[in-house]
C-alpha cells in the first residue's frame, strides 16, 4: 500500500493552474498508482520490477556492500627462542674476540701428598688452557615502499611493522646459531656409501645401466634449511642490501664418491644404503640414479636409507661441487659445534649404523631409564664430577624417550601425581624430566626440553652451574655482545624505507666438557 497522500503528491507535481486542472491531475496519478499495484500483484516473467532493486552482494570488494576488516594486522608465527631467552647477555670491552683462561686440572700427574719429616714435597703439575671467540655480526634487512606505508593509512603502520618482523627475524635467526653455528668444525668429505641391493621391498627394476648413490653429510644448518624440493644448498653468494656480496658455506659436507649397484631382476627392487657416520654430521643427504645424473631424493637424520623408488627432487649432485661447504665463516660456533669441536672434552656418542634405513633406537633399561642417557651422566660424572641439567630434544626423540621410559618393567621406575578434580583427568602420558643417578648431592633431576631447531635423532646435554667453588665462572655460558641489538634506518636511495637490525657478539662457553651429544638416533 502506498502512502495516503501519495496521489495528492503527485497531482501538485503536476503544477496544476486551476481546480480542474487539479482534479484531472488527481485522476491520473490515481490510474498511474494503481496500474503499479497491479504489475506488483501479477508480475510478468522477466519484469524488473518482479525482484528487489537491491541485494546482497556475492562480493566482499563490490556492491553496496561494508568490508569488515578489522583494524591491525594478525602475526600468526611462531617465535620460539629457548636458548636465548635463558642465556645471560653480557657486555664486551671491545677489541676482535673474547679471550679467557682458564686451570683445568691440578696435580694432573696425581702426585702422592705424603712427606717425610723436615722436608718439602712434591711439585705438582698444573693444566691450563686458553680460549678465545671471535666476535660476529649478525643483521637481516627489512624495506617498505612509500606507497605500502600509504596504502596501510586507517589499517596499520606498516613501516612500525618492518621494524618488528626485522627484530624478531634476527632473534630466530640468532636462536639456530646458538644453537648450532659452524665456523670451525668442518666436515670434509662424506665417506663412499655402502649398498645392499635386494629385488624386493620397493619398486626399482632391473635396467641396463646400475644405480648410482652419491651421499652429503650435513651440519644443523643444512639440515633445518635443506628439503626434497628446494635442495640442500653447498656454497652460497647471497646479495646484499648495499650492492656487495658474501660467500658462505650452507652446510653441506663435500658430497662422497658415487657407488652403483644393479638390481638383478624384477621391477620391485630396493636398496639398502648407509655411510659411516660422519663427526659433526645431523643429517645426509641422499641423491640416486642413473651415474652422472643422480638427484635429490631423500634427507635423514640417521646414516642410512633403503631407497624403494626413483628420487623425486631435481637437486642433482652435480650442482654441489666437490668442495667441503659444511662451514661458515660469518656466524660464531653454536653449543652443539663447540662440543663437536676437537679438543673440547665434550661427551660425544654416535649410535651405530645398525640395520639400514632403521639404524639404532635409544635402549630401555628395563629399570624405567635410557641406556645410552645414563652412560653419558655416568661419564661426565666419572670425568669430571659434574651433572648436566637440560636435556634438549627434537619431538621425536622426546616421544622416543617416553616410550622407552614407560616401558620400564619396575613399577617404582616413574612417579605419577594425580589431581583430586575428576574434571582434570586426561588422556596421554608424556616425560618432563629424568632422574640423573650420578651426582655428589643424591639423584638430580634433568629437564626434558623440545626444541624447536633440533633435528630428529640428536640429544643435548647442557649445564646451567658447575659444581666447582671459587671457579670464578658467574655463567657457564653467556652471549657476549660488542654492541646488542640495534637498528639503522638507511637514508633513501629509492621510494622506499630500508632498514637493519643487527647485533655484533658471540657465544662463549666456558666449560665444554659440562656438555653432551648422542646423535644418529633413529625414530623407535
Amino acid at each position: 500500500m502506498y502512502q495516503q497522500n501519495l496521489t495528492h503528491v503527485l497531482a501538485k507535481s503536476a503544477l496544476p493552474r486551476s481546480v480542474q486542472d487539479y482534479n484531472a491531475a488527481l485522476s491520473n496519478a490515481s490510474s498511474f498508482l494503481h496500474e503499479i499495484e497491479k504489475a506488483h500483484a501479477n508480475p510478468l516473467p522477466g519484469d524488473p520490477l518482479s525482484k528487489s532493486t537491491f541485494s546482497e552482494s556475492n562480493s566482499p570488494t563490490s556492491g553496496l556492500t561494508y568490508y569488515d576488516l578489522e583494524t591491525g594486522a594478525k602475526f600468526v608465527y611462531p617465535l620460539l627462542t629457548p636458548l636465548r631467552n635463558e642465556i645471560p647477555r653480557v657486555s664486551g670491552k671491545g677489541g676482535i674476540q673474547a679471550n679467557w683462561r682458564a686451570v683445568t686440572g691440578i696435580n694432573t700427574t696425581g702426585l702422592r701428598i705424603g712427606v717425610s719429616g723436615g722436608n718439602r714435597g712434591g711439585v705438582q703439575a698444573v693444566s691450563t688452557a686458553d680460549y678465545s671467540a671471535a666476535y660476529k655480526g649478525i643483521g637481516i634487512e627489512t624495506s617498505v615502499d612509500f606507497e605500502a606505508q600509504y596504502a596501510g593509512m586507517g589499517f596499520d603502520d606498516v613501516k612500525a611493522i618492518g621494524a618488528k618482523v626485522g627484530l624478531e627475524a634476527c632473534m630466530l635467526g640468532e636462536e639456530l646459531l646458538i644453537l648450532g653455528g659452524d665456523t670451525s668444525v668442518a666436515l670434509g668429505t662424506t665417506p663412499t656409501p655402502t649398498l645392499v641391493p635386494s629385488t624386493t621391498g620397493g619398486s626399482l627394476t632391473a635396467a641396463a645401466s646400475p644405480y648410482s648413490v652419491i651421499c652429503a653429510a650435513l651440519t644443523l644448518d643444512g639440515v633445518v634449511n635443506g628439503s626434497i624440493a628446494g635442495g640442500v644448498q653447498g656454497a652460497i653468494t647471497r646479495s646484499n642490501a648495499d650492492g656487495s656480496s658474501d660467500t658462505f658455506g650452507g652446510g653441506a659436507a663435500g658430497k662422497s664418491a658415487n657407488a652403483t649397484v644393479s638390481i638383478a631382476s624384477g621391477t620391485t627392487g630396493s636398496i639398502a644404503a648407509a655411510v659411516t657416520a660422519v663427526p659433526g654430521a645431523l643429517g645426509y643427504a641422499w641423491f640416486w640414479g642413473a651415474a652422472g645424473s643422480e638427484v635429490l631424493g631423500a634427507i635423514t637424520t640417521i646414516n642410512s636409507l633403503v631407497i624403494t623408488a626413483n628420487a623425486t627432487g631435481t637437486q642433482t649432485a652435480a650442482s654441489l661441487g666437490s668442495s667441503d661447504n659444511s662451514t661458515n665463516a660469518l656466524v660464531f660456533d653454536g653449543l652443539l659445534y663447540q662440543a663437536f669441536k676437537s679438543g673440547s672434552n665434550a661427551y660425544v656418542s654416535y649410535l651405530a649404523t645398525g640395520t639400514a634405513g632403521t639404524g639404532s633406537t635409544l635402549t630401555g633399561d628395563g629399570s624405567g631409564g635410557i641406556v645410552e642417557v645414563d652412560a653419558a651422566l655416568k661419564n661426565r660424572w666419572d670425568n669430571y664430577r659434574l651433572s648436566p641439567d637440560t636435556m634438549w630434544v627434537s619431538s621425536q626423540v622426546a616421544q622416543n624417550l617416553s616410550a622407552k621410559i614407560l616401558a620400564g618393567g619396575v613399577n617404582a621406575a616413574q612417579r605419577f601425581v594425580f589431581d583430586a578434580d575428576q574434571g582434570a583427568l586426561g588422556g596421554g602420558v608424556m616425560v618432563r624430566s629424568y632422574l640423573n643417578k650420578f651426582s655428589m648431592a643424591g639423584p638430580k633431576t634433568l629437564d626434558i626440553r623440545i626444541h624447536p631447531n633440533m633435528p630428529a635423532g640428536t640429544i643435548l646435554m647442557t649445564s646451567r652451574t658447575l659444581p666447582y667453588p671459587l671457579s670464578n665462572i658467574g655463567n657457564v655460558m653467556q652471549v657476549r655482545t660488542r654492541q646488542d641489538y640495534y637498528q639503522i634506518e638507511w637514508p633513501p636511495r629509492a621510494r622506499r624505507y630500508e632498514s637493519g637490525v643487527y647485533a655484533d657478539e658471540v657465544l662463549q662457553h666456558y666449560f665444554p666438557p659440562s656438555m653432551a651429544v648422542i646423535s644418529n638416533i633413529a625414530a623407535g
